[in-house]
């Protein structure tokens, strides 16, 4: 069991070669937005289901977020893949020796604040040309008309994560846990 944990999570590197990617000119922007501008708290047991190619991978992750920093516990098969937390300047990561450099705690950050923080905060820390457009179902981060980054919302209340530059779609099922106030 514990040789099929880095395979899992190996094939995760390949998001950033996998599928079409879209040209931008460039990576996507890093958002960095501060644990402040969610306004609100966060208390969430996610299913992250991963899809780059033809390959696709389940994880579980523990997701806490209040006006002084964001928590990530991300794992698989019930062992820890990485935790995260970032504070707003420092981004510090804990991880297993087992997972591939190119899962990356940043990238995972990114994904998390462009799916649930308000859309005013991207707003406010794009740069280069790049917007974010948000019509309540769909919000999308594009450059020149481009469109980079997707998230749908789903009826189900799940979000669906289309990644065009680095190839990967990322469906993301989140259960309130017991801490979070109503």
């Amino acid at each position: 069991m514990s040789r099929l944990l880095p395979a899992i999570l190996l094939t995760l590197l390949l998001a950033a070669c996998a599928g079409r990617p879209v040209r931008t000119e460039g990576a996507l922007p890093p958002l960095r937005l501060s644990p402040a501008s969610l306004q609100g708290t966060l208390a969430l047991q996610q299913q992250l289901h991963f899809r780059f190619g033809r390959a696709e991978r389940d994880l579980d992750a523990l997701l806490e977020a209040d006006a002084g920093q964001v928590q990530l516990l991300v794992q698989a098969m019930g062992q820890t893949g990485f935790r995260v937390q970032w504070d707003g300047q420092d981004l510090q990561e804990q991880r297993a020796a087992w997972l591939p450099k190119q899962v990356r705690a940043d990238r995972v950050l990114d994904d998390l604040q462009f799916a649930l923080w308000p859309t005013a905060a991207i707003a406010a820390v794009l740069t280069d040309g790049w917007q974010v457009v948000d019509d309540g179902r769909v919000r999308r981060l594009q450059r020149g008309g481009v469109e980079a980054l997707r998230l749908q919302r789903n009826d189900d209340g799940s979000l669906q994560l289309d990644n065009r530059v680095e190839g990967y779609s990322l469906t993301i099922r989140s259960v309130p846990t017991g801490d979070q106030a109503p």
